[in-house]
This record gives C-alpha cells, sequence and structure tokens, in this order.
C-alpha cells in the first residue's frame, strides 16, 4: 500500500522543470520521516526532498533526469518490496507549450559555474532546455569522465574542499573523530590534482562535483578558512551547496561542547575549543582552535571565531563576521554583522555592522 507520493515541487515561479542531482537512498530502503531522500535544482536553488512518512522507499526516477514539477520521484510503501501501481501524474503544474519560446537562459548554478571555469559565453547556450553540467560540457567539448575510486570503508565518505592549512586542520580532524572516511580533496588550483596532502589525494578541480555526487558522496567539509576574506568561504559553501553536497557538524575529539549547546549543520569545532552551556552555534560558522565561547553565547552563520579569543557570556554576533586571534570580549555585547575584529582586540561595547576594529585596539563605543 502507498503510503505517499514524493513528487518534484514547484521551486521558482515559471520554471516548469528541476533536475534530480542526486538520490541519498536505495530503492526498497527503510527510511524515518524526515530522511534525506533527493536532491534537486533548478537555476535558482538546490532543495533537498525528505521523506514525509515512516516506511520503505521506492524510487521512481533516476539521477540526472530533468523532470516536470508535479513528476513523481517515488513513492513511500507500509511494507518493503510490495507490488504498487503508480497512480496517474497528478496536474500540479502545466507545463509551457513552447518551450523553445523562452527568451531566458535556463540554467543550474553548478552548471552556470562550470561554464564560467571553462571559458564558455553563456549567449552560447541554448535556451530550449534546462541547460545543465552535461549540456555545458557538450557546449564546451569536454567530452572526458572522471573515474573517482573511493575507500574501502563502511562509513560514509565526505569530501574536502580545499588543500591549504586549514583543510589540513579539517582533515586531521574528520580522521581523528574516526566517523567518516575521506573521499578525496577538491581544488581550484590545477597544479594539485594528483598529489597527496597528509595522503589524501586532490581528485581535481570543482569540475569533479558532480562525478562525486553520482559516486554517491553527498557531504562535503568546507577547508578553507577564510580567514583574509570571509566572502571566499562562503562562495565555497555556495559551490558545493548547489552541486548538491551536505554538511554535517564537524568537531574535534578534543573540543569541549556542553550537551545543551546547539550546534547546527555545517559548523567546524576546533582541538581545544569550549562551547559553553545554551550556546547557539549558527549554521555554517567555526569556532576555532582554544577559542572559547562561552554560555548563552550566539554566532550568526558563516562567522569565524579565530584561535584563542574569549567571548564572555551572553555574546551575540552576527553572520559573516570574524572574531581575530586573541579577541577578548566583555560579557553581553553584541557584535554585528559583516564586522572584522583585529587580533587581540578588547571588545567592551556593542559593535555596529560592518565595523573594523584594528588589531590590539580597544572597542569602547568609538574605535580609539
Amino acid at each position: 500500500m502507498i503510503k505517499s507520493e514524493i513528487l518534484v515541487p514547484l521551486l521558482n515561479t515559471n520554471e516548469p522543470e528541476a533536475r534530480l542531482v542526486s538520490i541519498h537512498v536505495k530503492d526498497g530502503q527503510a527510511v524515518e520521516k524526515d530522511a534525506p531522500l533527493f536532491t534537486i535544482e533548478t537555476t535558482k536553488a538546490t532543495s533537498e526532498i525528505v521523506s514525509p512518512e515512516t516506511g520503505f522507499v521506492r524510487l521512481w526516477a533516476k539521477e540526472g533526469d530533468t523532470l516536470a514539477v508535479g513528476d513523481r520521484l517515488g513513492v513511500i510503501t507500509e511494507t518493503v518490496n510490495e507490488p504498487f501501481e503508480i497512480p496517474k501524474r497528478s496536474a500540479l503544474y502545466t507545463s509551457p507549450k513552447d518551450v523553445s519560446s523562452l527568451e531566458e537562459l535556463r540554467i543550474t548554478k553548478p552548471a552556470r559555474v562550470l561554464a564560467k571555469s571553462l571559458g564558455i559565453d553563456l549567449s552560447a547556450l541554448p535556451t530550449d532546455r534546462l541547460v545543465t553540467e552535461d549540456v555545458v560540457r557538450q557546449f564546451g567539448g569536454v567530452t572526458e569522465t572522471f573515474s573517482v575510486e573511493l575507500p574501502d570503508s563502511d562509513k560514509s565518505t565526505i569530501l574536502i574542499y580545499g588543500a591549504g592549512g586549514h583543510a589540513k586542520s579539517l582533515m586531521e580532524m574528520v580522521l581523528q573523530n574516526n566517523v567518516y572516511a575521506i573521499a578525496g580533496i577538491v581544488d581550484d588550483d590545477e597544479r594539485l590534482t594528483g598529489k597527496k596532502v597528509l595522503g589524501i589525494q586532490v581528485l581535481g578541480t570543482r569540475v569533479m562535483l558532480s562525478a562525486l555526487i553520482k559516486h554517491g558522496v553527498s557531504l562535503a567539509g568546507n577547508g578553507v578558512g577564510g580567514i583574509i576574506d570571509i566572502g571566499a568561504r562562503v562562495r565555497i559553501f555556495e559551490i558545493l551547496e548547489s552541486a548538491g553536497f551536505m554538511f554535517p557538524a564537524l568537531m574535534h575529539p578534543r573540543a569541549t561542547v556542553e550537551p545543551s549547546a546547539l550546534v547546527e549543520k555545517g559548523v567546524q569545532v576546533f582541538a581545544n575549543a569550549y562551547v559553553g552551556s545554551e550556546a547557539i552555534l549558527h549554521v555554517k560558522c567555526m569556532v576555532n582552535t582554544n577559542a572559547v565561547v562561552s554560555h548563552d553565547c550566539e554566532i550568526g552563520a558563516y562567522t569565524h571565531i579565530a584561535p584563542g579569543a574569549l567571548l564572555a557570556g551572553h555574546v551575540h554576533v552576527g553572520e559573516r563576521t570574524l572574531i581575530g586571534m586573541g579577541v577578548t570580549t566583555a560579557i553581553g555585547v553584541k557584535i554585528g554583522s559583516g564586522v572584522r575584529i583585529g587580533n587581540g582586540a578588547i571588545v567592551l561595547a556593542d559593535v555596529p555592522d560592518k565595523t573594523i576594529i584594528q588589531a590590539g585596539r580597544y572597542w569602547i563605543g568609538k574605535a580609539e
């Protein structure tokens, strides 16, 4: 008996199609409610489709399919391998009669990134279909296929993006946690392809991302620290997310995170860091080595708390902010979004958005 149907949702108005980027389950697999099943993408968004029910998932589409809104991705049944019939497609969305008449280019984010990396003029791409990475490769004359040899392990695999210093620290953390097997490294420097960092092979550049997704690697760790430009770290997250990757929270076994603290997806907490009671670490932020985030603090998305920083209790930090090495704050201060606080600064009062405080200076309401 079918408990629920899983349909392609309407992610963007006037976009009748979506591409099935990855399938995270096997046909007939038992799944819990809200378990991730599929990742789909349109030209403007990537979305994860979760199970609406507890039961057994039966797949109806395959990776790489371009589907219309309302098409069936699969169904949830009550028992494994039970026979079922696929009902007729619901008329949830009426596709345009003449898609070729659409003047605007419909291209997925990963395809746009690939086109840029290959130097392809977007105006040369077709407007009569959803342009995916495969379409870009055809127009760019890229015919090679990427062979990915994954580690022989029962653990879930995780990709590391970046091969620099921060990536090394991240890989050491992952290896010591012994939860994930590292599938390999992707780095934008083509000269590193084939080389090894800490014994882990650099598989190639970001062109490899779709091949890794197809090989079942759906988790990634961002190995770009963004200490000079936090925007670079944000852009890597966006590239990975657009390609269909998800980001587990990664915490070093020598970090202390109190049980009452909330740690969201993509957060990284490094060795000897401390995260206090009922602190909140929002998505994709980072608490670096020896940093202290005391009780009741709240750290915004993408924000980097650098090594040795000391945040007193009830400190709130906005999004995309850099708190430099050795920074100390008073209790309860509020630090805005897009702020950059230099190494060793002492913060005694609230800091407005987009403020820059030089290293070693006090903040007491105005820069000294």
